[in-house]
Protein backbone atom coordinates (compact mmCIF):
# COMPACT_ATOMS: atom_id res chain seq x y z
CA UNK A 1 0.00 0.00 0.00
CA UNK A 2 1.20 3.56 -0.74
CA UNK A 3 -0.14 7.03 -0.04
CA UNK A 4 0.37 10.58 -1.30
CA UNK A 5 0.08 13.66 0.86
CA UNK A 6 -1.27 17.02 -0.23
CA UNK A 7 -1.90 20.46 1.23
CA UNK A 8 -4.75 21.43 -1.10
CA UNK A 9 -7.89 20.09 -2.71
CA UNK A 10 -9.37 20.94 -6.10
CA UNK A 11 -12.83 22.43 -6.02
CA UNK A 12 -15.50 21.66 -8.61
CA UNK A 13 -14.59 24.92 -10.40
CA UNK A 14 -11.10 23.56 -10.99
CA UNK A 15 -9.32 26.03 -8.67
CA UNK A 16 -7.03 24.79 -5.89
CA UNK A 17 -7.99 25.74 -2.34
CA UNK A 18 -5.24 25.68 0.31
CA UNK A 19 -6.03 23.76 3.46
CA UNK A 20 -5.09 24.78 6.99
CA UNK A 21 -1.60 23.85 8.16
CA UNK A 22 -2.96 21.18 10.47
CA UNK A 23 -4.89 19.46 7.66
CA UNK A 24 -3.50 16.79 5.33
CA UNK A 25 -5.07 15.07 2.35
CA UNK A 26 -4.06 11.42 2.05
CA UNK A 27 -4.54 9.42 -1.13
CA UNK A 28 -4.53 5.66 -0.43
CA UNK A 29 -4.06 2.99 -3.07
CA UNK A 30 -3.47 -0.73 -2.79
CA UNK A 31 -3.79 -3.72 -5.07
CA UNK A 32 -6.38 -5.30 -2.83
CA UNK A 33 -8.74 -2.31 -2.51
CA UNK A 34 -10.10 0.66 -4.43
CA UNK A 35 -8.16 3.96 -4.09
CA UNK A 36 -9.67 6.51 -1.73
CA UNK A 37 -8.95 9.94 -0.30
CA UNK A 38 -9.11 10.84 3.37
CA UNK A 39 -8.69 14.26 4.98
CA UNK A 40 -7.27 14.12 8.52
CA UNK A 41 -5.52 16.41 10.99
CA UNK A 42 -1.75 16.41 11.45
CA UNK A 43 -2.14 14.74 14.84
CA UNK A 44 -4.23 11.96 13.33
CA UNK A 45 -1.88 11.77 10.36
CA UNK A 46 1.10 11.07 12.60
CA UNK A 47 -0.79 8.29 14.31
CA UNK A 48 -2.10 6.88 11.01
CA UNK A 49 1.36 6.85 9.43
CA UNK A 50 2.62 4.90 12.42
CA UNK A 51 -0.19 2.41 11.99
CA UNK A 52 0.47 2.09 8.25
CA UNK A 53 4.21 1.65 8.66
CA UNK A 54 3.73 -1.14 11.20
CA UNK A 55 0.78 -2.83 9.52
CA UNK A 56 2.77 -5.72 8.11
CA UNK A 57 4.74 -6.33 11.31
CA UNK A 58 1.56 -6.34 13.37
CA UNK A 59 0.03 -8.87 11.00
CA UNK A 60 2.98 -11.18 11.66
CA UNK A 61 2.88 -10.84 15.44
CA UNK A 62 0.01 -13.26 16.16
CA UNK A 63 1.77 -16.06 14.29
CA UNK A 64 5.07 -15.39 16.08
CA UNK A 65 3.32 -15.16 19.42
CA UNK A 66 1.51 -18.42 18.74
CA UNK A 67 4.86 -20.09 18.02
CA UNK A 68 6.31 -18.82 21.32
CA UNK A 69 3.21 -19.95 23.20
CA UNK A 70 3.57 -23.42 21.69
CA UNK A 71 7.12 -23.62 23.01
CA UNK A 72 6.27 -22.58 26.55
CA UNK A 73 5.89 -25.57 28.86
CA UNK A 74 2.56 -25.81 30.64
CA UNK A 75 3.21 -26.21 34.37
CA UNK A 76 0.73 -28.38 36.25
CA UNK A 77 1.69 -26.70 39.53
CA UNK A 78 2.76 -23.25 40.62
CA UNK A 79 6.49 -22.62 40.51
CA UNK A 80 8.15 -20.43 43.10
CA UNK A 81 11.24 -20.08 40.92
CA UNK A 82 10.11 -19.91 37.28
CA UNK A 83 8.17 -17.21 35.47
CA UNK A 84 7.26 -16.91 31.77
CA UNK A 85 10.57 -15.18 30.99
CA UNK A 86 12.50 -18.12 32.43
CA UNK A 87 10.29 -20.68 30.68
CA UNK A 88 10.54 -18.99 27.29
CA UNK A 89 14.34 -18.88 27.45
CA UNK A 90 14.76 -22.47 28.63
CA UNK A 91 12.14 -23.91 26.25
CA UNK A 92 14.04 -22.79 23.14
CA UNK A 93 16.91 -25.11 24.12
CA UNK A 94 14.91 -28.15 25.19
CA UNK A 95 14.60 -31.05 22.73
CA UNK A 96 11.52 -31.29 20.52
CA UNK A 97 10.35 -34.44 22.29
CA UNK A 98 9.52 -32.39 25.38
CA UNK A 99 7.31 -29.86 23.59
CA UNK A 100 3.54 -30.12 23.80
CA UNK A 101 3.52 -32.04 27.07
CA UNK A 102 2.64 -30.66 30.51
CA UNK A 103 5.38 -30.31 33.11
CA UNK A 104 4.74 -31.75 36.54
CA UNK A 105 6.48 -30.82 39.76
CA UNK A 106 8.39 -33.86 41.01
CA UNK A 107 10.34 -32.33 43.85
CA UNK A 108 10.42 -29.03 45.70
CA UNK A 109 12.38 -28.11 48.82
CA UNK A 110 9.43 -25.92 49.85
CA UNK A 111 7.12 -28.97 49.81
CA UNK A 112 9.28 -32.05 50.34
CA UNK A 113 12.06 -30.67 52.51
CA UNK A 114 15.81 -30.71 51.83
CA UNK A 115 16.87 -34.28 51.13
CA UNK A 116 18.62 -35.73 48.11
CA UNK A 117 17.28 -39.16 49.07
CA UNK A 118 13.72 -37.83 48.80
CA UNK A 119 14.55 -36.30 45.44
CA UNK A 120 15.75 -39.69 44.17
CA UNK A 121 12.74 -41.46 45.69
CA UNK A 122 10.27 -39.09 44.02
CA UNK A 123 11.84 -39.89 40.65
CA UNK A 124 11.77 -43.66 41.03
CA UNK A 125 9.99 -45.17 38.05
CA UNK A 126 10.23 -42.05 35.91
CA UNK A 127 11.40 -42.42 32.32
CA UNK A 128 11.38 -38.83 31.13
CA UNK A 129 13.72 -35.81 31.09
CA UNK A 130 13.85 -33.47 34.06
CA UNK A 131 14.48 -29.77 34.60
CA UNK A 132 16.43 -28.81 37.71
CA UNK A 133 15.91 -25.24 38.94
CA UNK A 134 17.94 -23.68 41.76
CA UNK A 135 17.91 -20.30 43.47
CA UNK A 136 20.91 -19.44 45.62
CA UNK A 137 21.06 -17.08 48.57
CA UNK A 138 21.90 -14.22 46.19
CA UNK A 139 18.59 -14.87 44.35
CA UNK A 140 20.35 -16.06 41.21
CA UNK A 141 18.42 -18.70 39.25
CA UNK A 142 20.27 -21.49 37.43
CA UNK A 143 20.19 -25.23 36.93
CA UNK A 144 20.28 -28.05 34.43
CA UNK A 145 18.17 -29.92 31.93
CA UNK A 146 18.82 -33.65 32.11
CA UNK A 147 17.81 -36.11 29.42
CA UNK A 148 17.28 -38.69 32.18
CA UNK A 149 15.71 -38.52 35.64
CA UNK A 150 18.14 -38.33 38.54
CA UNK A 151 18.97 -41.64 40.18
CA UNK A 152 21.78 -43.30 42.12
CA UNK A 153 24.26 -44.95 39.78
CA UNK A 154 27.84 -46.21 39.74
CA UNK A 155 28.25 -44.76 36.26
CA UNK A 156 27.53 -41.50 34.46
CA UNK A 157 24.31 -41.43 32.49
CA UNK A 158 22.47 -39.08 30.15
CA UNK A 159 22.80 -37.90 26.55
CA UNK A 160 23.93 -34.84 24.65
CA UNK A 161 20.51 -33.27 25.21
CA UNK A 162 21.65 -32.44 28.73
CA UNK A 163 22.72 -28.84 29.31
CA UNK A 164 23.41 -26.31 32.05
CA UNK A 165 21.89 -22.82 32.19
CA UNK A 166 21.87 -19.66 34.26
CA UNK A 167 20.09 -16.32 34.49
CA UNK A 168 22.47 -13.60 35.48
CA UNK A 169 20.17 -11.82 34.64
CA UNK A 170 20.59 -12.64 30.92
CA UNK A 171 19.96 -16.24 29.99
CA UNK A 172 22.90 -18.44 29.07
CA UNK A 173 22.73 -22.09 28.05
CA UNK A 174 25.78 -24.34 28.04
CA UNK A 175 25.28 -27.25 25.66
CA UNK A 176 27.29 -30.44 25.47
CA UNK A 177 30.82 -29.75 24.20
CA UNK A 178 31.38 -33.31 22.96
CA UNK A 179 34.61 -33.48 24.94
CA UNK A 180 33.38 -36.16 27.36
CA UNK A 181 30.17 -37.86 28.45
CA UNK A 182 30.17 -37.03 32.16
CA UNK A 183 26.60 -35.82 32.02
CA UNK A 184 25.03 -36.91 35.32
CA UNK A 185 26.08 -39.15 38.19
CA UNK A 186 24.01 -39.70 41.31
CA UNK A 187 25.40 -40.73 44.67
CA UNK A 188 23.57 -40.99 47.96
CA UNK A 189 25.77 -38.20 49.29
CA UNK A 190 25.80 -35.92 46.21
CA UNK A 191 24.46 -35.19 42.73
CA UNK A 192 27.01 -34.36 40.03
CA UNK A 193 26.36 -32.82 36.62
CA UNK A 194 29.27 -32.31 34.21
CA UNK A 195 32.91 -32.89 35.07
CA UNK A 196 36.27 -34.11 33.91
CA UNK A 197 38.43 -31.15 34.81
CA UNK A 198 38.74 -31.47 38.56
CA UNK A 199 35.46 -29.67 39.25
CA UNK A 200 31.81 -30.29 38.47
CA UNK A 201 29.59 -28.09 36.36
CA UNK A 202 27.01 -28.42 39.13
CA UNK A 203 27.33 -30.28 42.42
CA UNK A 204 24.78 -30.63 45.26
CA UNK A 205 25.24 -32.24 48.67
CA UNK A 206 22.98 -34.78 50.37
CA UNK A 207 21.11 -32.10 52.31
CA UNK A 208 20.53 -29.91 49.25
CA UNK A 209 22.01 -27.07 51.23
CA UNK A 210 25.55 -26.66 49.92
CA UNK A 211 26.42 -26.64 46.25
CA UNK A 212 29.18 -25.67 43.86
CA UNK A 213 29.57 -24.81 40.21
CA UNK A 214 32.84 -24.77 38.29
CA UNK A 215 33.80 -24.65 34.65
CA UNK A 216 33.98 -28.19 33.26
CA UNK A 217 34.96 -29.81 29.94
CA UNK A 218 31.54 -31.45 29.52
CA UNK A 219 29.79 -28.14 28.88
CA UNK A 220 32.60 -25.54 28.74
CA UNK A 221 30.43 -23.52 31.09
CA UNK A 222 31.09 -20.55 33.30
CA UNK A 223 30.23 -20.99 36.99
CA UNK A 224 26.44 -20.89 37.18
CA UNK A 225 26.04 -19.46 40.66
CA UNK A 226 26.97 -16.07 42.06
CA UNK A 227 29.90 -17.75 43.82
CA UNK A 228 31.51 -21.04 42.90
CA UNK A 229 30.55 -22.45 46.30
CA UNK A 230 27.01 -21.47 47.18
CA UNK A 231 24.13 -22.11 49.58
CA UNK A 232 20.76 -23.14 48.17
CA UNK A 233 17.69 -21.08 48.93
CA UNK A 234 15.17 -23.15 46.94
CA UNK A 235 15.20 -26.04 44.50
CA UNK A 236 12.60 -27.53 42.16
CA UNK A 237 12.63 -30.45 39.73
CA UNK A 238 10.09 -30.69 36.90
CA UNK A 239 9.42 -33.51 34.46
CA UNK A 240 7.30 -34.14 31.37
CA UNK A 241 4.63 -36.78 31.40
CA UNK A 242 3.62 -38.15 28.00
Amino acid sequence: MWLRRGKGVRETSGAMRLMADNIRVLYFAARCSEPFVQIITVKDSTRRQSVCSSEESEAEEPEDQEYVDDLLPVLSDHSQLLDDRHLESIATHMPARTQGYPWQLVYSTAIHGTSLKTLYRNMAGLDSPVLLVIKDMHNKVFGAFSSDPFRVSNYCYGTGETFLYSFGPDFKAYKWSGENSYFVRGHLESLQIGGGGGGFGLWLDADLYHGSSYSCPTFHNQPLSTQQDFILQDLEVWTTQK
